[in-house]
């Protein structure tokens, strides 16, 4: 008898331990988990997408993070790009202000977690090993290892079910980017994209092909709960508040890529300081700058003769696009839209020219 309550209580604690080692969902309203109702859902997006692109492989790429049944139509042109022999991805998600508060808001580090798995809608997803070889190769005043700030954090979860459908054996590399400013963010980008140089070379790894790279973030937060009304509230307003994003997306974003056009971006997006937004709300006025900084790295250190170029593939918002009209889909939106309370967002696709 003893065994055998002994017995119960390992295998419980087995059971406890492996449940801890998978990250929880944070959002299960905005985002689909259920594999046939995502299946619903690509099934749409596909009947719907009609565009047909004409873009070299690419090796990274720019994605919203907001309510698949706001932006579906944005995040899939970008995802049926991704090569379907990709092994795996990094992500740099953004640390939103909810998360920051609640961890300290850390400044000019990285953030990793520890999990082993991290749910997805077809099975779990395995971190790839490049999240332990960073830890291990990159100074540890660069980074910390925080579950808590990842279990808050949305905006690289988002990605999971998307890349998921394409290719269900996907291994993800998670990193949220705090608050820096543009020179720190040239040194750290420039020590990770080494350490990731190395990682590909020992493992023979091609970028595009057998690595991808891949950047959360949205554009602008507009209306008087953002605190970002300079426009006005009418139809207007919309206008000038979209065509200021996409006016900033396709100057700084599109075409060739290169430390100028960065520096630039972060011109437009910060204000009297990297704390400060200026003129318009993009979440992703840190995770766009670093995640950009270190593709370009990594592509001047693999692919010495070549230059990394951009396509907006995609732009739109909440408003303008309104709920996609499934019935039943069992997913949800998470925020209002309207002319006071909207939000912008686009793909970008980035390929070696």
């Amino acid at each position: 008898m003893k065994r055998i309550i002994f017995l119960v209580l390992v295998v419980g604690l087995v059971s406890c331990l492996s449940g801890q080692d998978i990250r929880p969902v944070r959002d299960d309203v905005g985002y689909c988990w259920d594999s046939q109702q995502l299946g619903r859902l690509m099934d749409y997006l596909k009947s719907v997408d009609k565009e047909i692109m004409k873009i070299p492989r690419l090796v990274a790429g720019i994605s919203p993070h907001d309510d698949y049944l706001y932006a579906g139509t944005i995040y899939y042109p970008l995802f049926k790009q991704i090569s379907r022999t990709a092994k795996e991805v990094v992500i740099f998600g953004v640390t939103h202000g909810t998360v920051r508060k609640k961890i300290g808001d850390p400044q000019n580090i990285l953030i990793f977690d520890s999990y082993s798995l991290w749910k997805g809608p077809y099975k779990k997803v395995k971190i790839s090993k490049l999240r332990g070889y960073l830890k291990e190769k990159l100074d540890s005043q660069l980074y910390i290892t925080n579950n808590e700030a990842h279990e808050l954090e949305h905006s690289i979860e988002a990605m999971i079910p998307f890349l998921q459908y394409f290719n269900r054996d996907i291994q993800v590399t998670p990193i949220m980017v705090t608050g820096m400013d543009f020179e720190t963010m040239e040194r750290i980008s420039a020590v990770l994209a080494s350490v990731i140089v190395s990682y590909i070379k020992e493992n023979n790894l091609e970028i595009g092909e057998d690595i991808f790279f891949l950047i959360s973030a949205d554009a602008n937060h507009y209306g008087k709960d953002f605190d970002n009304a300079i426009y006005g509230e009418d139809q207007k307003a919309h206008q000038l508040g979209t065509e200021r994003d996409q006016k900033i997306a396709n100057t700084f974003l599109a075409g060739k890529m290169d430390r100028e056009k960065i520096k630039g971006l972060t011109g437009e997006l910060w204000g009297k300081t990297y704390r400060d937004f200026k003129d318009t709300v993009w979440c992703g006025k840190y995770s766009i700058p670093f995640g950009m900084l270190t593709v370009l790295q990594v592509v001047k250190r693999l692919e010495g003769g070549k230059e990394l170029a951009g396509k907006i593939i995609r732009y739109s918002d909440t408003y303008t696009e309104g709920v996609i009209p499934l019935k039943k889909p069992g997913f949800g939106i998470t925020a209002p839209f309207s002319l006071k309370h909207w939000v912008g967002f686009f793909s970008a696709g980035y390929y070696l020219k």
